[in-house]
């Protein structure tokens, strides 16, 4: 039974252009005891998890009561970005390009766990992709499909660290797939890319520095952090774009992960910092950037503009530190006015202090005249 199920596992994953490895469901202690270092670092501090989360995360029965085994899936979701960026225009990571990548994976994850469930004669799965705790690179290393990277992405030996990751917990018992005896060696070019210093070079990293984790937080971006983003507005892809397995396996994703347009991939700033709740709906509720809201996109617009030093986007800048709603928002467009730093810029500033009651606006405003 087992070993014709394996067969059939791989005949689909053949079909649908993924990668497929199995892993015991064995509770993970390695995994574990390194989750319990990153949060007590404060490598995670931002997620809103405790270390409960650790031990949840590296325990499939968790998921599925009598888990056996874990089917591991890596999806391959490069596409090919921008040739360049123009000015006034933002990065996006590109995971988020198109429609949420959250409802492709379930649609493919259940597709395949049906089938399962047939073959078993009755329900022996659960589906995990973001919907559960469950530590989903270490078991798709110990499935086979890659390593786990000094980037602390999972790169798979076909596709690069440009996939996503789903998994297939069961009570069945399938024979395993052993891991690959590989690590990045001496390479640190993902290491010596990272413009905040977010990863460590001993495959470990500083979640509360990634540009990726910073333009995804609820609050405000830490001051000093806020030049390094640069003009990303959702997720970062540095590490992995000069990643060279990744670079070698080139762009392997289906047509359904395209950008659904050139906003989805590089934004208008100026209309991004302008945003409001009913067309942030329209343009980005569909993608994996619609489950933070529009102030968050907002808050890290301004940020953007500001790092573009550009003199052309004060105008809009002041109105953003003068009408939007948000306090975050209007902190983070005074901030950008005074790195641009123009005449104009400064009287602005000025002007917002003597109406602006929101103590946290105002300790930013300070800060920027402050230079």
């Amino acid at each position: 039974m087992a070993q014709g199920l394996r067969e059939r596992l791989d005949a689909w994953a053949r079909t649908h252009g993924v990668a497929i490895g199995i892993a015991s469901a064995q509770r993970d202690e390695l995994t574990r005891r390194r989750m319990d270092a990153a949060f007590a670092r404060g490598d995670l501090r931002t997620w809103g998890y405790d270390r409960k989360y650790a031990r949840t995360a590296t325990a499939p029965e968790h998921i599925l009561p009598g888990a056996r085994s874990v089917i591991c899936l890596a999806v391959p979701y490069a596409t090919r970005r921008p040739s360049r960026y123009e000015r006034g225009r933002g990065r996006v990571s590109n995971y988020a390009w198109s429609p949420d990548y959250h409802r492709a994976m379930q649609r493919l994850l259940r597709e395949l766990a049906h089938a399962i469930d047939a073959w078993a004669g009755e329900p022996v799965t659960r589906v995990a992709c973001d919907t559960a705790p469950l530590a989903e690179r270490a078991y798709a290393e110990r499935a086979g499909l890659g390593w786990i990277g000094k980037h602390t992405n999972l790169i798979d030996r076909r596709y690069g660290s440009f996939v996503f990751l789903g998994e297939i917990v069961t009570t069945l018992v399938l024979e395993p797939d052993q891991p690959l005896k590989k690590s990045c060696g001496h390479c640190r070019r993902c290491v010596d890319v990272c413009p905040t210093g977010a990863l460590r070079g001993d495959y470990t990293i500083d979640a509360t520095r990634c540009i990726s984790d910073l333009t995804q937080r609820t609050d405000g971006i830490p001051r000093e952090l806020r030049p390094l983003v640069g003009q990303w507005v959702w997720g970062c892809d540095l590490c992995q774009d000069v990643c060279p397995p990744t670079v070698r396996s080139g762009v392997r994703a289906a047509a359904a992960f395209e950008p659904d347009s050139p906003e989805a991939a590089a934004p208008d700033l100026q209309r991004l910092l302008r945003m409001r709740a009913g067309e942030f709906r329209r343009t980005f509720a569909r993608t994996a950037m619609g489950w933070r809201g529009p102030a968050v996109l907002r808050r890290n617009a301004a940020v953007a503009l500001g790092n573009g030093l550009d003199r052309a986007d004060v105008a809009v800048l002041i109105e953003s530190l003068n009408t939007d709603p948000h306090p975050m928002v209007r902190g983070h467009a005074a901030w950008a006015l005074g790195r641009i730093g123009s005449p104009r810029a400064f009287a602005a500033l000025r002007a917002a202090l003597e109406v602006e009651t929101d103590p946290s606006v105002r300790e930013e405003i300070t800060c920027a005249l402050a230079g």
